[in-house]
């Protein structure tokens, strides 16, 4: 089984290797067919279809598994993008590989690579999240879990949430950190926005349609702390004479508890010093 990205709208981000494959194998898995059908349409491609969404992704891989153990080759797509990447296609993928079959990813398009890549933020690691969950209350309380977390927090966002989820950013995090508003990518009407977290809320409030499309949300990692324990500043100078610099943060980080960022932000200091 092949693992196919296609484009996320603009169809000339489809690989030649990728619609190679789609021509040649003998079944596309898709999550909608009659969406898949328009980019096969375009294409050139007539290759038979087969639906495999969230509601029917278990008997449909019971199925994938025996057309491949009949020694035909399927390939599996989503409506855009990577495949099992806040997308279905995980649970196919973990009983085709239990079944002793291969799958072979066919790399391409993604959300999260396309945003990160024309985002400006530049931290070190990012924490691909997806959507969070849709009521305020639960939305808040993931918030909450992932605002130390030292990295650029990556999120999807639908747009009759795209507000509420703004107001809840701007409710948890601090104001200052960086928001990367990343919508309709590759489309024709794509916008790309970087802005302080504070900000957010009266950039979308300006322009109906900066609510409008699909969204990728991207937060930079939370500000270096003041006033670091000294015992934590202790841990990690002595580390910095051992091992490198983020390897020294991270294991300071996780030996005194203390934030991440902020010994990062210290060490880096240090090293200049």
């Amino acid at each position: 089984m092949y693992v196919v990205a296609t484009p996320l709208g603009n169809l000339a981000d489809i690989s030649r290797r990728a619609a190679g494959v789609l021509a040649q194998v003998d079944m596309i898995a898709a999550e909608d067919t009659r969406h898949t059908r328009h980019l096969l349409d375009a294409l050139g491609i007539g290759t038979r279809t087969m639906a495999v969404h969230e509601h029917n992704e278990q008997g449909a891989a019971g199925e994938i598994i025996r057309l491949i153990e009949s020694g035909q080759h399927v390939a599996l797509v989503s409506d855009a993008g990577t495949p099992a990447v806040s997308d279905p296609g995980a649970r196919t993928v973990a009983r085709v590989q239990e079944a002793g079959l291969p799958v072979v990813p066919v790399p391409g398009p993604s959300a999260v690579i396309s945003a990160l890549s024309a985002s400006g933020l530049n931290d070190p690691h990012f924490h691909f999240h997806g959507f969070l969950p849709a009521k305020g209350g639960a939305r808040r309380a993931a918030l909450e879990r992932l605002r130390e977390i030292d990295a650029t927090l990556v999120f999807y966002e639908a747009p009759h949430r795209i507000v509420e989820m703004v107001d809840d950013l701007v409710q948890v995090f601090e104001a200052g950190r960086q928001l990367v508003i990343a919508r309709e990518l590759t489309k024709l009407f794509e916008q790309i926005a970087r802005m302080p977290l504070g900000e957010a809320p009266a950039w979308l409030a300006a322009d109906s349609n900066r609510c409008r499309g699909e969204f990728v949300v991207l937060v930079s990692a939370p500000p270096a702390r003041e006033g670091l324990p000294a015992e934590a500043q202790r841990v990690l100078r002595l580390l910095l004479d051992e091992v490198p610099l983020k390897t020294a943060a991270r294991l300071a980080a996780e030996i005194t508890g203390s934030p991440r960022n902020a010994l990062y932000q210290l060490a880096l200091s240090l090293k200049q010093d």
